[in-house]
């Protein structure tokens, strides 16, 4: 079941008082409290954001208050995290202060995929830089790695006895780097899905491990609002494979989110859009964001709720209320149309 979460109202419901709409699960599941995990879309901290680093507290503004409220906050962090290194040659290259990572723990994230087109943008020297800084903030990233085994192990979260696998992956690396961006077990650098066989298998190893699996992927085309076919074949493998929320970016618009037609307790969306990011024009969809707040219970995804929001200047997004957040909320579900998922 999908609903609205307006401002005034998400605490009430993210704080645990959702009630069950899926299935029953697995005996297994039924052991297991509810819990609920939250997502943002692309994040980085270029232009006027960069200034918002100054206060990490409050980085991210009020939508801040959405991502603590629920018990897991995943979010996709588009950029190297570095003052070194060398800019890739290709048109857009964005890094961060190691302030970045103090910025996400302080809105309540607790989570963030690095794998995607900006994760190696300062090259090999960024990335080890990337990779320091979360260790030395103490904050979990997926999806990159010194090396293939460690770009695709998940991060494991224990929530209220639930224990929790985080996946990061991209199908999305610019054809010319996407070699050398590629973790192997030789070389650093990205969890790639354009060959997705070991990222399915990693997922399969992990739904026997593991109570709850997630991925957070980057894929699909920039401004279209419609998944591919190579965004709807690879949810179906992860799903076959064993996952339970596969929840992705990239797009800088809104994509569809739902239940597999399937196996009607695991959940798919194809996009988040823009979370917290400079380059957008307001009142059009790079301008339309929002949290997903998912209530998991074991391998069940019991329900799905979302949070719209806005870009404003310079680009964090303002959560809707009233007749605005119902627009928006009525819009987002308009995208199913493309995307053949259930409510």
């Amino acid at each position: 079941m999908r609903r609205l979460i307006a401002a005034g109202t998400v605490f009430a419901l993210v704080g645990g008082a959702l009630a069950g709409c899926g299935g029953e699960g697995d005996a297994e599941a039924k052991d297991l409290p509810a819990i609920t995990v939250a997502f943002g879309g692309d994040v980085n901290f270029e232009g006027g954001l960069r200034d918002r680093l100054a206060d990490p507290a409050n980085a991210l503004g009020p939508i801040s208050k959405w991502l603590g409220a629920a018990d897991l906050a995943v979010v996709n962090l588009e950029t190297a995290v570095t003052e070194g290194g060398t800019p890739a040659a290709k048109q857009f290259t964005f890094r961060s202060p190691a302030t970045a990572f103090d910025a996400l723990k302080g809105a309540g994230v607790d989570v963030a995929s690095m794998a995607n087109n900006h994760g190696m943008d300062y090259g090999p020297e960024g990335l080890r830089d990337s990779l320091a800084a979360a260790k030395e903030k103490g904050f979990p990233v997926v999806g990159i790695g010194a090396d293939a085994a460690e770009a695709f192990r998940p991060h494991v979260a224990e929530v209220k006895g639930t224990k929790v696998a985080v996946f990061g992956a991209t199908q999305v690396l610019d054809d010319e780097l996407a070699s050398a961006w590629t973790a192997t077990d030789s070389q650093p650098g990205l969890a790639s899905a354009k060959d997705p066989a070991r990222l399915v298998e990693a997922v399969r190893k992990a739904k026997d491990d593991y109570d709850t699996v997630i991925v957070k992927l980057h894929w699909g085309v920039e401004k279209q609002s419609c998944p591919t076919d190579d965004q709807k074949t690879l949810a179906d493998r992860l799903v076959e494979a064993g996952a339970d929320a596969v929840v992705g970016s990239h797009a800088h618009v809104l994509q569809a989110g739902g239940f597999h037609p399937e196996k009607k307790d695991k959940y798919i969306h194809y996009g988040l859009g823009n979370f917290v990011f400079y380059s957008f024009t307001p009142g059009t969809p790079t301008s339309q964001s929002g949290v997903l707040v998912l209530t998991i219970k074991g391998h069940e995804v019991q329900n799905a709720d979302w949070a719209p929001a806005v870009l404003e200047q310079p680009g964090l997004p303002r959560p809707l209320t009233g007749a605005e957040a119902q627009s928006a909320y009525t819009g987002w579900t308009a995208l199913n149309g493309c995307a053949g998922l259930t409510q």
